[in-house]
């Protein structure tokens, strides 16, 4: 077995913007590793480690930041992506669910044929914070039938308690504040 990733330099390079997207919000910012190719590298190597043995079928991605690390780890897997986006933006027949997030409410969708009864899926997405967004995006899979085997996330906002919006899901967070 080989020893876990050094993630400190991911947790280093957060940056912290106050007051977005509303006042009293502190925004864990993820673009500078998104810029840094050692650092991007980093992060797709860490959700990889977790997702290899696993055997999945489908790498199902929260829109937006989701789709930057789910896209780069399902091409890695040769397997294939779905999106799971805000109301209005996806072009086929969808199924929707409305949730609470952070700062107000949404919907997300995905579309109807995007998985089949049975596939075994991991969700990724950036961030765990109340666990709004999350807990809609699993309830679309496990309307579909198909199995969640792992969510992760590069980042997880503990103090939010988003994990207790999930709790029959194995949940891997690469960083926590």
């Amino acid at each position: 077995m080989t020893a876990p990733l050094n993630l400190t330099p991911l947790h280093n390079a957060i940056r912290d913007v106050p007051d977005f997207p509303k006042p009293g919000i502190l925004f864990k910012d993820i673009t500078p590793i998104l810029s840094d190719p050692t650092l991007f590298k980093l992060s797709i190597d860490s959700l990889l480690e977790r997702v290899q043995p696993l055997q999945i079928d489908k790498i199902v991605a929260i829109d937006a930041r989701g789709f930057l690390f789910g896209s780069v780890v399902a091409y890695e897997l040769g397997i294939g992506l779905v999106p799971i986006r805000k109301a209005g933006k996806l072009p086929f027949t969808c199924h929707s669910v409305s949730y609470s997030l952070e700062y107000g409410e949404d919907v997300c969708e995905m579309h109807v044929d995007a998985l089949q009864s049975g596939e075994r899926v991991v969700l990724i997405d950036d961030l765990l914070a109340t666990g709004g967004t999350a807990s809609a995006a699993v309830q679309l899979i496990e309307e579909f039938g198909a199995q969640l085997v792992l969510a992760q996330f590069i980042i997880e906002l503990k103090f939010l308690n988003g994990r207790s919006k999930l709790p029959n899901v194995p949940i891997h967070s690469l960083l926590s504040f």
